[in-house]
């Protein structure tokens, strides 16, 4: 069968290829024709846009860079007529696929998204367009399928992706080989986790890295995504003191005793990889102020979201200041009891999540809703 799946970030290519890997085994003539990344490209997805091209964060970026976006949606819907697929799945990425949704579906193709957008934190008035365009949702947090079945659609929940992604990263290697090939020292590590956006790392690794003197006995390492060149991130830290491991983000929390992450998949990411954290987060100011406007949702970090708690420390735009990260960096690195409470609610958290298979389970879903 022919799969034309779109992924408008990161986390999204890492899902997506998981998904593919899946699909691969049940359908030997599956052919992918895709918006992602490398990691789907591996998985023999013909790449059509990369998705460095696409990600636009907040409304004031959105809003400069609206035509890009728009040539963006006339292509995709000219590509997907040209490749005639079987089904198109989508994943996450709302503001771009719920578009295609509606154009794919008035075409006559069958719609799949993958992994919801959050609605249920703000637009929720998107869920007309699911229910009237999409054919197929399958969500992955435990709390999505009570908040659709409230909305009378129903939506199969598979677990979250993100054990299964742990689980096909395992490294190991350990501590010193991690060090070695690294060349980093033997000072213990605090990851700095700064986004996949170039507009999030540039706010926030500054921020992040003004931290550095307050904590000499350990060394800083970033968290760099491939995307992006090195130069990128060196001309934003300039600190010989600062190191930085490129796809390697797992292998790097494992062997982390503190993680600076911001807001997004990686904040779940960095529990389900037992390393106590602050969450960090800032945007455009104005972007900032219609958001809060609107999300209607008391968390911003997926950890205290899932676990409908504090988990852990949210600082969030004017909040998020170099005295205030230091301060939560001390507490995590010197309070004990605080960094057991915080692992314990972790290995909750890991158990509302559901196990590991949420890819395998997916692809099997899709497979047989195909074959119907």
């Amino acid at each position: 069968m022919k799969y034309y799946i779109i992924a408008g970030e990161a986390s999204g290519d890492l899902h997506a290829a998981n998904l593919m890997k899946g699909l691969n085994t049940l359908d030997k003539e599956a052919v992918f024709r895709c918006w992602g990344g490398d990691l789907m490209q591996q998985q023999g997805g013909e790449l059509v846009k990369h998705y460095r091209d696409l990600a636009f964060m907040g409304f004031v970026e959105v809003a400069l860079n609206v035509k890009t976006i728009f040539r963006n949606l006339s292509f995709c819907k000219s590509d997907i007529r040209f490749f005639q697929p079987d089904v198109l799945i989508l994943v996450d990425y709302p503001g771009f696929n719920l578009r295609i949704a509606e154009f794919a579906h008035k075409a006559g193709f069958k719609v799949f998204y993958y992994i919801s957008p959050q609605i249920w934190a703000w637009k929720q008035s998107r869920i007309k367009k699911i229910k009237a365009f999409v054919d197929k949702m399958f969500v992955i947090l435990p709390f999505e399928k009570a908040f659709y079945a409230k909305h009378d659609y129903d939506v199969d929940f598979i677990g979250h992706p993100l054990l299964d992604a742990i689980e096909n990263t395992f490294v190991h290697t350990g501590k010193q080989e991690f060090i070695r090939k690294n060349n980093l020292s033997n000072k213990p590590i605090i990851a700095l986790l700064p986004g996949s956006r170039k507009q999030e790392i540039s706010k926030m690794l500054s921020v992040m890295i003004a931290t550095i003197s307050d904590f000499p006995d350990f060394q800083f390492v970033i968290a760099g995504v491939t995307s992006h060149h090195p130069d990128f991130y060196h001309d934003i830290y300039k600190n010989d003191k600062v190191s930085i491991v490129f796809n390697q983000t797992h292998e790097l929390l494992r062997n982390a005793d503190l993680a600076l992450v911001t807001s997004g998949t990686a904040t779940l990411e960095t529990a389900l990889l037992g390393v106590p954290e602050v969450v960090c987060y800032k945007s455009n100011y104005f972007s900032y102020l219609i958001a809060r406007r609107f999300i209607k949702i008391k968390y911003i970090s997926l950890v205290n979201l899932i676990m409908d708690k504090p988990i852990v420390k949210e600082l969030i735009q004017n909040d998020l200041t170099t005295q205030n990260l230091r301060e939560e960096m001390k507490k995590l690195l010197s309070d004990e009891v605080n960094r057991q409470r915080i692992l314990n609610d972790y290995a909750e958290l890991k158990n509302k999540l559901g196990g590991t298979g949420a890819s395998k389970k997916a692809a099997e879903l899709i497979f047989h809703y195909l074959r119907a």
